[in-house]
């Protein structure tokens, strides 16, 4: 694996890829991070660090705001604009391209998945609701996708538990005693590398499979 960034122009300002690249990759898994932290996040740090050796190039993805040093998310209309502008420098491996994320990330990833042609979309730790507030479903941006789907959710995510999330044409695995950031109490029954572990083992043949129906 060899890891390089790139930065790259968008209508919102300069963003940054880190790619970690595979060797004779069969698939670009494209990450975004959520709006209260960046691309160190654990699930995708994980996913990195696993992912490459099983032929699947990562690309983690930094906002304009995240670059730019601001502390607080652009508006997800923004935040499609950025993902947009990305999407080319994606496709440049000229292997298909999975749109993913955690939190906002993941929303942007459903949200602009068939506009941009992705071959799947991994929303990791998707918001279903603000904490408190499950009337205020984001279910819709999930479900319309248009692209086979993968959510990975903590057992414990105030933002949406599992049993939480209407029936639909995705999958989904729940990290047991995960929180929003997949994090596991002391007293869980698994470690947190364990926890990180249900993670990368629930993705990278959910990959392999689309990898197979790509060709």
């Amino acid at each position: 694996m060899s890891t390089r960034t790139e930065s790259v122009d968008t209508p919102a300002g300069e963003a940054r890829i880190t790619w970690h690249t595979a060797r004779a990759a069969r698939l670009v898994l494209a990450l975004g991070h959520g709006a209260g932290g960046g691309i160190e996040a654990r699930d995708l740090r994980a996913l990195a660090a696993a992912l490459p050796a099983r032929g699947v190039t990562v690309a983690l993805a930094e906002q304009p705001w995240r670059v730019a040093g601001k502390k607080v998310a652009a508006a997800p209309k923004v935040l499609d604009e950025g993902w947009r502008a990305l999407w080319p420098a994606l496709e440049r491996p000229g292997v298909p391209v999975v749109a993913g994320g955690r939190s906002a990330g993941a929303r942007v990833a459903c949200r602009t998945a068939a506009e941009l042609g992705a071959a799947g979309v991994l929303a990791l730790a998707f918001p279903l609701h603000p904490p408190g507030r499950p009337e205020r479903s984001r279910a819709e941006e999930l479900l319309g996708a248009g692209r086979p789907a993968l959510v990975v959710q903590g057992g414990r995510d105030p933002f949406g538990r599992p049993e939480e999330f209407p029936a639909g044409e995705y999958e989904l695995v729940e990290v047991p005693s995960g929180d929003h950031g997949f994090a596991v109490p002391k007293k869980a029954d698994l470690t947190q590398d364990e926890a990180l572990a249900v993670i990368t083992g629930a993705v990278a043949p959910w990959l392999a499979g689309l990898a197979g129906l790509a060709g």
